[in-house]
């Protein structure tokens, strides 16, 4: 059971999280040119300020409360030295203009020139939320994980912890097992994992070298850490390797074939019986009074393939290789598990 000096610490933390990425938010939409809404949806109903930070504080109440359960420890990750928390936001506000002129410019400014020879899907040259670079840039890895605490006044981590939630008797499952982040970014939850699991073996995945570099100096601490740089719907693993895989804010970031390819790849190398967890987006009908607001994300972020995963059956897109074993919200997010099946297909 954690002590009253930990939920002390962790409350201290959460609220200065919440007054620093919030406040960041505010600005920036103070200084951003007001990008229109859409006719289609004038009129609908949109959560105001004090229900998402409502929302806001609920999460991180389920964050303290799935702590005391044991379902994993506080995190130990802060700010950092406030020099550095003010190096990333003074960043984040320098490239901002270029981000806000993007918002407002032509279609061909959201996408990347094709380069590397080819290296890279088609799909994936994009400057997805209008981020400079999109995910091909040291400049974009380094900056990544701040603009998207901004987008979230500060929860993001949170929702990514709940994850930590149904692993948690996955991983109890399979001591010397092994797990994949599939889609894994800058290392963040990675980094959690092994705060938690410090001896278990852990491979992450992405197409980006530059989002892969950050997270190896992220988890330079831990051993049995392993680092690749593939498309997700062609992973160099072998046939049934994990124990459990997660999957975190990618599936909406693929086009739909792309999606249903991936999901393919995820059953190839997930042990039967073992664990998938997917966190993403709420869809559409998950929080009614969020469903504008959802409907608006794509165009005021760039995200060229959010429309369709609002619309996608995740449970049907698993099957018949997943069978669905959980699901819960989290915030703007919500976190699914699946079980696969003894059979193969």
């Amino acid at each position: 059971m954690p002590s009253a000096l930990a939920k002390f610490t962790f409350d201290a933390r959460q609220a200065a999280r919440i007054s620093w990425y919030f406040g960041q938010k505010l600005l920036a939409a103070r200084l951003a040119r007001p990008h229109p809404l859409p006719v289609a949806l004038r009129g609908r109903r949109m959560p105001d300020r004090q229900r998402i930070l409502d929302d806001l504080r609920a999460l991180l109440a389920n964050d303290w409360r799935n702590i005391e359960a044991g379902y994993y420890a506080p995190p130990a990750v802060g700010f950092g030295p406030p020099a550095a928390a003010l190096a990333r936001a003074l960043d984040f506000f320098a490239d901002f203009e270029a981000v806000d002129r993007r918002r407002h410019g032509s279609r061909r400014e959201r996408r990347l020139e094709a380069g590397a020879g080819g290296r890279y899907p088609r799909y994936y040259l994009q400057k997805f939320h209008f981020q400079s670079d999109g995910y091909l840039s040291a400049a974009s890895a380094e900056r990544y994980d701040h603009q998207v605490e901004v987008l979230f006044g500060g929860g993001a981590a949170a929702m990514r912890r709940q994850a930590l939630v149904p692993l948690k008797s996955a991983l109890a499952e399979c001591r010397g097992g092994r797990f994949v982040d599939i889609g894994c970014g800058t290392g963040e939850f990675l980094r959690e994992v092994k705060a938690n699991y410090p001896r278990l073996h852990v491979a992450g995945v992405d197409l980006s070298p530059h989002y892969l570099d950050v997270a190896r100096r992220r988890l330079e601490p831990w051993s049995r850490v392993r680092l690749v740089s593939a498309p997700a719907e062609a992973m160099p693993f072998a046939a049934a390797e994990f124990d459990a895989a997660i999957a975190i804010y990618l599936f909406h970031e693929l086009p739909r074939p792309v999606r249903r390819a991936v999901a393919g790849e995820i059953a190839r190398i997930v042990k039967p019986g073992g664990t998938f967890v997917l966190v993403d987006s709420l869809q559409t009908g998950d929080e009614p009074l969020y469903d504008a607001m959802l409907d608006y994300f794509p165009s005021a972020f760039h995200e060229p393939y959010y429309q369709s995963y609002l619309k996608e059956d995740l449970d049907h897109l698993m099957h018949p290789a997943f069978v669905p074993a959980g699901r819960f919200p989290a915030y703007f997010s919500k976190v699914l598990s699946y079980r696969r099946s003894e059979r193969d297909f």
